[in-house]
């Protein structure tokens, strides 16, 4: 009887999963794909299976760590209101077989590099097949500054759409024909979208208003897609919506009256990742009982928790900015990888330092055996397995090259340190206070605990951007990422203890899970 609820729950998880598959296949009806390489340069062409003439092309180009894949909602959106769209991987980024280099600004600088593949590209999707020569210019986030610096240059289409701009080199006139979309919770990205317009307007510009005319190139255009942040603002209607007429307005073209909507597959793509999870859910039972679960974690008291969660948060940035990185040819990859060791090297160091007091229980690293560490590679290869899968067609190319492969290990093992500390920080009970109901206060306090700890870290990264704004800056960009999977995988660990009985077993599965994200997603750099 105990292992009804599970099997349904799986079984129901799994129907889930299947379904909203099915949903996402649904929306590539009546479209046709293409996997092109253009000077080694992958790419993809998606076109209607029945086009009507000779018509624009949508050049898309991805943000920051991003990928090809992660713009499908907007290259299936525009393709199914008639046009040609051109997705495609900037070096370093997604399948794309070169690295950029470590230096970003400067003569060769991985900028440079990029804005000249923009402009190859956008020669590339002029002369496509079908295509009348007339060339739309879309990036998000990194792209958009790449656009407006590549417009400088000469390299410019009839129409531009920027999502979640930031760009120092726009003009009242360059780039041409602008649309602005930004989510409403993008902090400073809104300002600066109204910023820009107001450079057309020649008065304080107003969102949903176009200024300028497309005729001689300077319209221009604020939307805000609402209630969504900087990866959500690619999969909302109303902005997929606002491109889309954008670029029908720009060209004089009528939609037709049995024109496809426009892609809106976040719920789709939400749906599969709780399927997902409810289906794991369930395959959990299957893990070995481990311990009893029983004064299995540190039971810190209180006060001590807040001390032990926040010292090393705080501690961490100082010291780890002084240590040298470069090593790894992933952006980034080699900081956080040296940030987390260290963090979680403070934090058991504080344990140990405390049990000997015999304040909190001792993290037993005697406990990490062969079948403890089976289980947690076990949850682990299937949370990878199960999301990369999917979501590699569908989302983000979460199926690694050779390149990024050999790098899963060497992150899982500098990763490792700090979950083992934090799942044994955040779990066992305190010592038994005086009353029932203190017992229930501090039961609580563990439900809570959790999550502050994750909250410590993402605050621990913002404090190291501080320290050194140059070489850090991006972890403003992939912090809230991860605490988005801190979230979401919070809710595997809880699983993985109660069935297991050791919060090891956690922390096994979810370092392989953050690694293997890591290594598929952050650009490659050269020495």
């Amino acid at each position: 009887m105990t292992k009804l609820p599970s099997i349904t729950i799986g079984l129901a998880g799994l129907l889930l999963a299947l379904l909203c598959l099915w949903r996402l296949e649904g929306a590539r009806e009546g479209l046709v794909f293409e996997d092109r390489l253009f000077d080694a340069t992958p790419a993809t062409i998606i076109r209607p299976a029945a086009p009507a003439g000779p018509v624009p092309t949508v050049l898309i180009a991805h943000g920051f760590a991003g990928a090809k894949e992660l713009m499908e909602p907007f290259a299936v959106s525009l393709a199914r209101a008639g046009y040609i769209t051109l997705s495609f991987d900037f070096e370093g980024h997604g399948r794309h077989p070169t690295a950029l280099p470590a230096r970003i600004t400067g003569e060769g600088g991985a900028a440079d590099r990029l804005i000249a593949q923009l402009g190859r590209m956008a020669a590339h999707a002029r002369a496509l097949e079908g295509a009348d020569g007339r060339l739309v210019l879309l990036g998000h986030s990194m792209a958009t500054d790449l656009i407006a610096n590549a417009a400088l240059q000469g390299i410019e289409g009839e129409v531009t759409v920027a999502v979640s701009l930031f760009s120092p080199d726009v003009t009242a006139t360059s780039p041409r024909n602008m649309l602005i979309v930004t989510g409403s919770w993008e902090d400073g990205l809104t300002q600066e979208a109204l910023r820009v317009t107001t450079l057309t307007a020649g008065e304080p510009a107003v969102e949903n208003v176009t200024y300028g005319r497309f005729e001689d190139g300077t319209a221009r255009r604020t939307v805000f897609s609402q209630g969504v942040e900087h990866i959500g603002v690619l999969y909302d209607p109303a902005g997929l919506e606002a491109a889309r007429d954008w670029l029908d307005a720009a060209f004089g073209r009528t939609a037709a009256p049995d024109r496809l909507p426009v892609d809106a597959r976040g719920p789709a793509i939400a749906g599969l990742f709780a399927g997902l999870m409810a289906f794991g859910w369930g395959l959990a039972r299957l893990l070995p009982q481990l311990s009893n679960g029983q004064n299995t974690g540190a039971g810190a008291p209180r006060g001590l928790f807040f001390a032990l969660a926040f010292g090393p948060a705080v501690l961490t940035p100082p010291l780890a900015v002084l240590i040298p990185t470069g090593a790894m040819p992933l952006v980034l990859g080699d900081y956080l990888a040296v940030h987390f060791a260290l963090y979680g090297l403070l934090t058991a160091g504080a344990l140990w330092f405390f049990a000997r007091r015999q304040r909190v229980a001792a993290p037993a690293l005697t406990e990490l055996t062969g079948r403890l560490a089976l289980a947690g590679v076990g949850a682990g290869g299937f949370v990878i397995a199960a999301f990369a899968i999917t979501l590699d067609r569908y989302a983000f190319p979460f199926l690694p090259g050779a390149d990024r492969l050999i790098l899963v290990p060497v992150l899982a093992a500098a990763l490792l340190p700090w979950f083992l500390a934090d799942e044994w920080l955040t779990r066992g009970r305190p010592r038994a206070p005086e009353s029932p109901e203190a017992t229930e206060t501090r039961r609580g306090s563990r439900l809570w605990a959790y999550a502050l700890t994750k909250i410590a870290f993402v605050l621990s990264l913002g404090l190291a951007v501080a320290l050194d704004p140059p070489r850090l800056f991006f972890l403003l960009i992939v912090a809230p990422v991860i605490l988005v999977f801190f979230a979401v995988y919070g809710l595997i660990s809880q699983r993985l203890l109660r069935v297991s009985g050791h919060p090891f077993v956690a922390a096994v599965a979810l370092s392989l899970a953050l690694a293997w994200s890591i290594a598929t997603s952050f650009p490659l750099v050269a020495g």
